[in-house]
């Protein structure tokens, strides 16, 4: 073989292989977002309560915990480092908030003309601004030995969506003489943080494949001229509904939990992660989709509320 020839072959493979990387990109990370743990905050006094319709709930209030404690943004920080270092995009805790505090409009709750009402806790609303894929909640104690110290951590990653878990670690470090807090937490951390993060990445690419999984709940204002049971075009409304439901969901995975003349509820439902012009697409968008449907086939006006990230109501009638 000539020396052009091996040229030509090695061209040849460089161009090969360029094109496999742009045609097969690296799988996309899921967004991060680290922040303490109820139990934590619940611990440290950092908590605040809403009112939810009349019921008293305590959540955690993260503003006051990032002001006052100094260790918090420290292990904040470390984490978000070890993250960063592995590809992880991340989501700023205090950025979010800070966004949150601009729009104080979202405060108000949503009151319909008959009365019902959609209430949205504190996180939940953090969790629209955050638009985080993943919350990182960590809990950390710091141990005594004598001269030593350790640090015994809890790391859980949720989906920002449902609330579930689906990734854990937890342990304690060996005992050190050091005193800094990140260079201990980062010594009990690293043994545990690959693994962490590959079922990060397991569950993304789950839903990369099976899409995110949200709920939908369909309601009627008092005001409007029917109900689920009405017929259009020789069609249940409800029925309307769960076919656009099933054409709109990765491999029509859903469950029909409850369905009356009034109410509505799709648990369990796989979106996909992106639209047709590959944005990334949320509950909102997607409940929006239907609410398009219904306004321009049938001339159905219908509300979209939201309920932190997964959890979306349609309320049909009127806007």
């Amino acid at each position: 073989m000539n020396k052009i020839m091996k040229i030509k072959m090695l061209l040849a493979a460089t161009l090969v292989l360029c094109l496999s990387e742009v045609a097969c990109p690296q799988a996309k990370k899921p967004a991060i977002m680290v922040v303490p743990s109820d139990v934590w905050c619940n611990k440290n006094g950092y908590t605040t309560t809403y009112d939810n319709q009349g019921t008293t709930v305590k959540v955690p209030n993260y503003k006051a915990a990032l002001q006052d404690n100094t260790d918090l943004l420290l292990v904040i920080s470390k984490i978000n480092e070890m993250m960063q270092e592995r590809g992880f995009p991340l989501k700023n805790l205090e950025s979010s908030l800070k966004s949150l505090d601009n729009q104080a409009a979202e405060d108000a709750m949503l009151m319909s003309k008959s009365g019902a009402a959609a209430a949205e806790s504190p996180i939940d609303k953090l969790k629209q601004v955050a638009k985080a894929d993943i919350w990182m909640q960590m809990t950390w104690s710091i141990n005594q030995t004598g001269p030593k110290r350790s640090i015994t951590f809890n790391l859980q990653g949720l989906d920002a969506y449902t609330d579930k878990q689906v990734a854990g670690a937890s342990g304690t470090g060996q005992a050190s003489f050091s005193s800094e807090l990140p260079v201990l937490l980062e010594e009990a951390v690293l043994s545990h943080i690959d693994n962490f993060n590959a079922q990060l990445q397991s569950h993304f690419d789950d839903m990369a494949a099976n899409g995110r999984e949200v709920a939908l709940r369909i309601r009627v204002w008092e005001s409007f001229d029917g109900d689920l049971e009405s017929e259009y075009d020789g069609n249940e409304l409800r029925s309307i509904i769960e076919d656009w439901v099933a054409e709109n969901t990765v491999n029509q995975q859903f469950s029909t939990t409850d369905a009356t003349e009034n109410i509505m509820l799709f648990e369990q439902v796989r979106i996909p992660l992106y639209n047709e012009k590959n944005r990334a697409l949320d509950t909102r968008g997607w409940a929006t989709g239907l609410q398009k449907m219904l306004r321009d086939k049938y001339q159905i006006d219908a509300k979209v509320m939201m309920k932190g990230l997964g959890q979306a109501q349609l309320v049909i009638g009127e806007k």
